[in-house]
């Protein structure tokens, strides 16, 4: 289990992870995130569920989901302006399940993400949906 994992308020490790507690399951989690970015017209490229894969595969881990979003009008002046971002793009959030059934929403800051790729802080709105996305899933 990660550090943060036993505090419920918000925690930035100096690897740039954010992880915030949420009062919700994994599935309510991110259905909410879902919906939110439907609302805010960005593109949900993926939804990758690695507990239910794991469970295919005979093995089982709590509930775990990723989603892989973002908009090219935001993230493509990111890789112009530093090729390198493209690792880090598009965004991630992770909402999972730790080991006494908390559930969690973990991402990359985007300041990390800048600082990073050695990106100018005028881009800094391009990515910051990301972060605000998940606060409002937490709350």
């Amino acid at each position: 289990m990660i550090e943060t994992a036993v505090s419920a308020t918000p925690s930035i490790q100096p690897t740039g992870l954010v992880t915030l507690a949420s009062r919700h399951s994994v599935e309510e989690t991110t259905a909410t995130l879902e919906r939110l970015l439907a609302d805010k017209g960005i593109k949900l490229f993926a939804l990758v569920d690695h507990s239910g894969e794991a469970e295919k595969a005979g093995l089982h881990m709590p509930p775990t989901k990723l989603l892989i979003f973002g908009n090219p009008k935001g993230g493509t002046p990111l890789m112009l302006a530093s090729p390198t971002a493209a690792i880090d793009l598009p965004l991630k959030i992770l909402v999972w399940e730790d080991n006494r059934q908390k559930v969690w929403i973990s991402y990359n800051s985007a300041d990390y993400i800048l600082k990073r790729h050695g990106l100018p802080e005028s881009l800094l709105g391009n990515i910051a949906a990301g972060e605000a996305l998940a606060k409002v899933a937490a709350e």
